[in-house]
């Protein structure tokens, strides 16, 4: 990867590595419907800000609506869906779990995107990068199987159907959507997620309750802000720049990311498989984006 993307890659696992952390402090108060509802306004109102902000709302009606299909399908699979999801299942398990489960996402990538994609299928450098990188998941969660924290099959379950969600969005986002700014891809399915989820809310929830600690709307205004609008601005750049399977790797950093916010805010204890475990996550991620370890220069695929 070059220089830029190394910079995109550590921001997006940094950012998403935290929000695990809030969404569980948000569901302490919240639906996770409602959750999920002001986390897409408020970033699709922020992404809203930035195209005005950079002057790049110049796209017209007849311009953008070849898109709008393809986004809700987008909006549904990386949005609507795994949001819902991963909050519901942090009312059942700790927001560590929920991160380290997060982790399959590139394993379910990697079955589906050579499916697909022409210019992203299976390498030995991949393959070998997605062992260690999941191996290295496994290692972080044996203190927590030592626990008792293996009893919650259904928030697991959840979870895993979450990132299967994610892995699709992907491989369809890389498929579908090149040719947008970053920032209109962010605004357009976190616009059309906002729209569903509401939605969905407005006729599963009566009456919607909106009266929250400051916490908890700080929670929910960074997991949009930050944990949506930025993020995914950096996630298409990336989808785009070095392929599905190899940006999806980014969430090999979140448990990483989880253990050490613990040990530094919680007074949690680190355990020798935790430094193993993040060793061969990192070992894992440099295998798989590493110039020496690429045949070639992953090309645009067309629409």
């Amino acid at each position: 990867m070059s220089g830029r993307d190394w910079v995109r890659f550590g921001l997006l696992g940094l950012i998403w590595g935290t929000s695990f952390l809030w969404i569980k402090i948000a569901v302490s108060e919240a639906t996770p419907l409602v959750l999920v509802g002001f986390r897409t306004l408020s970033g699709a109102a922020s992404l809203l800000v930035i195209l005005a902000w950079g002057k790049r709302l110049k796209l017209t009606w007849r311009e953008l609506k070849p898109w709008i299909g393809i986004f809700f399908v987008v909006g549904l699979f990386n949005v609507t869906i795994p949001f819902i999801l991963i909050s519901w299942s942090e009312k059942t398990i700790d927001s560590g779990i929920a991160s380290i489960l997060n982790s399959t996402t590139p394993l379910f990538t990697m079955l589906l995107a050579p499916i697909f994609l022409k210019d992203d299928g299976w390498t030995p450098a991949k393959l070998l990068g997605l062992i260690l990188g999941f191996g290295g998941v496994v290692v972080l969660m044996l203190p927590q199987i030592s626990t008792g924290a293996n009893q919650n099959l259904v928030g697991y379950g959840t979870m895993l159907l979450a990132t299967l969600s994610y892995a699709i969005a992907g491989v369809y986002s890389r498929k579908k959507t090149p040719g947008l700014a970053p920032e209109m891809q962010s605004f357009l399915q976190l616009g059309t997620a906002t729209l569903m989820v509401w939605g969905i809310t407005f006729c599963v929830e009566r009456p919607i309750n909106v009266s929250f600690t400051p916490l908890a709307w700080t929670a929910m205004l960074w997991l949009g802000i930050l944990g949506s609008a930025v993020a995914y601005i950096l996630y298409f750049a990336l989808i785009h720049s070095i392929g599905p399977t190899r940006t999806t790797t980014v969430t090999f950093v979140l448990p990483l990311v989880a253990v050490i916010l613990g040990v530094a805010f919680l007074g949690e204890q680190i355990y020798c498989q935790e430094l193993l475990g993040g060793a061969m996550i990192v070992s894992g991620i440099m295998v798989v984006n590493l110039k020496w370890f690429q045949p070639q220069r992953i090309e645009e695929e067309p629409a």
